[in-house]
């Protein structure tokens, strides 16, 4: 027999920029409590679920009463006394009660507190961590792609792409990834102050540096330095998280990077530069949001993984015109930005079945809730983006892979250079 929902209970807790979201408790007839906070994005793409804000001048109309009206009121209603089945049919039943295609009408932010506080309660109350109540097999930690200089929407600097990305591929575990990412860090550190003065140790949203730069040389440059210096060259490659929707002008059909305007073809040009220049093995979003036919320029052109985030906002549907396309090789996997794990979990599974790499990736917006941690682990994706390896709400998620290393003992693998096999795709 299924245990049953005896309550549901939502209410506003604070994210990492200091603004309101959704945590989530789940009760069960058996004593389970399970708790899920919502994350939220600041560079979001415009095919995104919808989150629910209240607007009005309280929390500067970030508030989120009326998403934890949601889950207090007609979620709770409808859910309290049904038994805690699938996932899916609970997540069917949430989507089924908003009605709406991007879940605008009882906010995405209310269902997918509800989505993950359900995956976790059935956990518990199997006994079982979540990652493995997901997946019985998991056994592959994620190598993080640490993001170490911010840019774009995330900072307030010149730099017009949004992540600088070191990808630790020489370790032999994530504790060692962990050690050496913080040690590249720490000289990246002293490389700004001498170079920049001590403002350029300003934090962007993702805890990477801020400095006040304009050019993606420059930064690329500045990671291959910090590399060197702490002594591990060889260790890492690199990435970018451009975000290009946010310097795209549609008027002119032109994106402006450090000053200079470029078309399609140009932008192509620049990335294959900074490819053959920096040991640049992945590279996000680097054209509009609905570019699919730059998006195969490029994976085509360059080789490397190529990952969709707002191209395909973690939706199955857009994933298909990109699979179709062949725009892109890689899904960025944001659970939020489809508003259910059941749906989530479809996107990837297209994802896998499609030759495509996938990243599992926090928000700018986090908590400390780590469970993206759990959830890279379930899904073997590989790959994490969960910022720098600095600040409680990205420090969560790593330590909660180094505990997830120690339970799975010997059978934890960590793949390494996974870029290799997504280069070869």
């Amino acid at each position: 027999m299924s245990p049953v929902i005896t309550n549901l209970r939502a209410r506003e807790v604070l994210d990492c920029r200091g603004l309101p979201t959704v945590q989530v408790d789940l009760a069960l007839d058996d004593g389970t409590i399970a708790t899920a906070d919502v994350p939220s994005g600041r560079s979001t793409g415009s095919n995104e679920a919808a989150e629910l804000r209240d607007g009005g001048a309280r929390f500067g109309g970030f508030g989120v009463l009326g998403a934890v009206g949601a889950v207090n009121g007609e979620l709770r209603e409808a859910l309290v006394g049904r038994p805690l089945a699938g996932q899916r049919e609970i997540d069917s039943a949430l989507i089924d009660l908003d009605g709406t295609e991007r879940k605008s009408r009882l906010g995405a932010n209310a269902i997918l507190g509800v989505s993950l506080a359900a995956a976790r309660a059935r956990a518990a109350s199997a006994g079982v961590p979540l990652y493995r109540a997901l997946n019985a097999n998991a056994h592959v930690l994620p190598v993080p792609l640490v993001n170490l200089i911010n840019g774009g929407k995330h900072a307030s600097n010149d730099l017009d792409f949004q992540e600088f990305i070191c990808i630790p591929v020489g370790a032999e575990s994530i504790v060692e990834a962990l050690q050496i990412s913080t040690e590249v860090n720490l000289a990246l550190a002293e490389i700004l102050l001498d170079r920049y003065g001590k403002s350029a140790l300003n934090t962007g949203d993702e805890g990477g540096f801020a400095p006040a730069i304009s050019s993606p040389h420059e930064a690329l440059g500045l990671l291959h330095e910090a590399v060197a210096n702490a002594g591990h060259s060889g260790s890492f490659r690199y990435g970018l998280d451009c975000a290009a929707t946010h310097f795209y002008d549609p008027d002119s059909d032109t994106y402006e990077v450090a000053g200079v305007r470029r078309g399609r073809d140009e932008m192509t040009e620049l990335y294959l530069e900074l490819v053959r220049e920096f040991d640049v093995v992945s590279i996000e979003d680097p054209f509009d949001e609905d570019d699919f036919e730059g998006f195969a320029q490029l994976t085509e052109a360059s080789g490397i993984q190529i990952i969709g985030d707002d191209l395909f906002v973690t939706d199955p549907k857009r994933l298909r015109i990109g699979l179709e396309a062949r725009a892109a090789n890689s899904l960025l996997w944001k659970v939020n930005q489809i508003g259910t794990l059941s749906e989530a979990l479809d996107a990837a599974d297209l994802a896998h079945r499609g030759g495509y790499t996938v990243v599992v990736s926090e928000r700018s917006g986090e908590t400390e809730d780590p469970i993206i941690a759990d959830l890279a682990v379930a899904l073997g994706a590989g790959q994490i983006k969960t910022g720098a390896p600095v600040r409680g709400e990205r420090t969560a998620k790593y330590n909660r892979l180094i505990r997830i290393a120690e339970e799975l003992g010997a059978t934890a693998v960590y793949p390494g250079d996974v870029f290799t096999v997504a280069i070869a795709a």
